[in-house]
């Protein structure tokens, strides 16, 4: 196959800036087009955590495994700090009111001092990781633009296409000419219709940020009971930066038009906060920089969509990878450039992840 000149990648979140890294590595011009901003929705709110074999029982096992490897790789190969670097996790139960019964069921790293119980070890720093998603994605799109890399802010209305075959994107009322396309919208990819595209949900969750300065490099993961009686699992995540990302709490509101429209809880961030400081006395003193919330992308069978955009020649869509989007960007980006580039792919097996696996909702809400 001849090698595409010019491919058009549809957002500027994680994925895309994945994709767009690995195209330029290999040569090829690559222009971004970006609604709002760069990491501007779930990419620049998650958590950042990553994890070797926590997919393992699932499909994802071996992209997942791939990926953490380039992670490590990239952490070495570019030059911005972005906060890479490994962690211990830990399991821990905790109670809004009271404590729970019985101590720390493993050793307990000594800055945990609340009432809450280490009930185990998820992970070490041999399989356990960590980047700030933003910067992490930025990074990425840095060096892409490094290597010629066009990075455009536009409203993306639709795919150009003459009978089958895709040749561009129409960007706020103009066509942009290109080889391939590739749609890394998150759970706005697809919106614009006349694609053969499964559908996919948008799955909104709160989270905040919090400044607690010298809190060492492990990552928690709650059983956290409410005094009503509700159970959340908020996901705590020190960064090196001084700062300490709590998520866990969900809701079933419905996507909106863009990032701009993502409505906070501020109900929400304050369990999350609470939360937290049931853990340590550093946390529970620690102030909110930030409330936020995200959409993140899903399928119905919870897999990603990879690969060909089935009946539309030179679309190709990335996308649905739900909680997993930062730890599976890398080997996902490097995928989709080996199949745009080469007609194959050699790095992993996207077969799991063929769109084509799935029924067809062409618009969705």
């Amino acid at each position: 196959m001849t090698p595409p000149r010019h491919v058009i990648v549809c957002g500027a979140g994680v994925v895309g800036a994945a994709v767009a890294y690995f195209l330029a590595r290999r040569g090829v011009a690559v222009t971004v087009v970006e609604r709002s901003g760069v990491a501007c929705a779930a990419s620049g709110k998650s958590g950042g955590f990553l994890a070797l074999d926590w997919c393992d029982t699932s499909p994802l096992g071996p992209l997942a495994r791939a990926s953490f490897a380039l992670h490590s790789e990239l952490a070495r190969e570019i030059r911005t700090d972005y906060g890479y670097r490994r962690m211990d996790t830990y399991m821990l139960a905790a109670r809004e009111n009271g404590t729970v019964r019985g101590g720390h069921r493993v050793p307990a790293p000594r800055w945990i001092d609340g009432p809450a119980i280490v009930a185990g070890a998820l992970g070490s720093t041999e399989t356990t990781a960590q980047v700030h998603p933003a910067r992490f994605t930025g990074a990425l799109l840095d060096e892409a633009r490094a290597r010629g890399t066009a990075l455009r802010i536009g409203v993306v209305e639709g795919v150009a296409r003459r009978g089958r075959t895709v040749h561009g994107v129409l960007v706020d009322g103009e066509t942009l000419e290109g080889d391939a396309v590739v749609l890394a919208m998150g759970p706005w990819t697809g919106r614009f219709g006349g694609l053969d595209l499964p559908r996919i949900h948008g799955l909104k969750g709160y989270s905040v940020t919090l400044s607690a300065r010298d809190v060492p490099a492990d990552a928690l993961f709650m059983d956290y009971r409410l005094a009503d009686g509700r159970t959340l699992e908020p996901e705590i995540i020190p960064r090196p930066d001084g700062t300490v990302y709590v998520c866990g709490m969900a809701d079933l509101q419905p996507l909106p038009e863009s990032p701009e429209g993502v409505e906070v809880s501020e109900a929400g961030c304050a369990t999350l906060a609470r939360a937290a400081g049931r853990v340590s006395a550093a946390l529970a003193a620690a102030t909110i920089e930030r409330r936020q919330a995200c959409y993140r992308p899903v399928t119905d069978d919870g897999l990603p969509l990879i690969g060909r955009v089935p009946g539309s020649a030179g679309a190709y869509v990335a996308t649905g990878h739900g909680p997993w989007g930062m730890l599976n960007a890398p080997a996902t980006g490097l995928a989709l450039a080996e199949l745009i580039t080469e007609g194959a792919v050699a790095s992993v097996d996207l077969s799991p992840f063929d769109p084509a696996r799935l029924p067809v909702a062409a618009v969705y809400h």
